[in-house]
This record gives structure tokens, sequence and C-alpha cells, in this order.
């Protein structure tokens, strides 16, 4: 099994910004300039970010920038599946592979909030099965997992 974390290089960082473009582009979509810049913060964050994490960071570029700023081009990015709202930590995070295989599952950490972008079709069958027989319908294509990747358990003091 390959290893579910993405650690990008900068030309990875702009193919992913690329990806973005042109699937805005063909959706007839305007990744507007604030947009993108959240997007790029959050790619390049590699990592998950809470709305005010972004505020802060989009405040260096735009001194006036506002929460509904912030909110709405997280609406539009999520609605165009070009990143995740993770509700497990209340944050969000890029799609990493957004132009290439589908994923359904999310592991989040709850702790640093990395997050891993997984294929698991026959798990996600056997959740979806389980839900179905509770009378329930999935909401979501991905299941979110909350979890500690190794580096946090590793050095938390409570092994």
């Amino acid at each position: 099994m390959p290893m579910p974390i993405h650690v990008l290089t900068p030309q990875a960082i702009e193919q992913q910004l690329h990806n973005a473009e042109q699937l805005c582009k063909q959706r007839q979509k305007r990744l507007t300039p604030i947009r993108k810049q959240v997007l790029e913060l959050l790619i390049r964050a590699q990592r998950s970010l809470k709305a005010y994490e972004l505020l802060d960071q989009i405040k260096t570029i735009q001194p006036n920038a506002a929460p509904p700023t912030v909110y709405r081009a997280l609406d539009f990015l999520t609605e165009e599946g070009l990143i995740h709202r993770l509700d497990a930590i209340n944050a969000w995070t890029a799609c990493v592979d957004v132009a290439g295989e589908p994923h359904d599952l999310l592991v989040v950490c709850t702790q640093c909030g990395a997050v891993a972008e997984m294929r698991a079709p026959r798990l996600s069958e056997q959740i979806n099965d389980c839900i179905l027989q509770a009378g329930f319908a999935l909401a979501s294509p991905e299941t979110e997992l909350r979890a500690v990747c190794l580096q946090c358990h590793q050095s938390s003091p409570h092994k």
C-alpha cells in the first residue's frame, strides 16, 4: 500500500494550482484572485487550516480582507471539489488529487491537522451498507476518520 501522506514539491504545487484553474475553466467557473489565494495557501500548508488562520494569512496580502470573503472562497472551493471541509477539526484542506484518482476516505490528525486522502472502496461499501441498514443514506461520497498521525502519536507523552 502506498504512503497516504502527500509531500508536494514546488513543481507539484504549481501543477495543482494549474489543474484547479483548468477544472474551473472547463466548468465555466471563475477562480477569482481571492479564491486562488485561499487555495494556494491551503496547498502550500500541506495540512488543514482553520478559516481564521487563512484570514490572518490573507490579510498579509489584502489587509482589508474580512471573514465573509474567506468563507465565500472556501464555499466555492469546496463546491468545486478543490478542497475538503473537515468536520472533525472544523478546518479545510486542499484536495491533493483533484485531477487524478478519486478518493473516498480522509484520515485527519486531530492534533496537527495533517490529512491523508485514500481509496478504500471495499471499506466505503461496508460503511454504506451499515448506514443503509440503520435507515440512513450516505450524505457524502467521502468518509472522514479522526486519528492521530504517527508523528503526533510518537511525540505524545501518553503513548
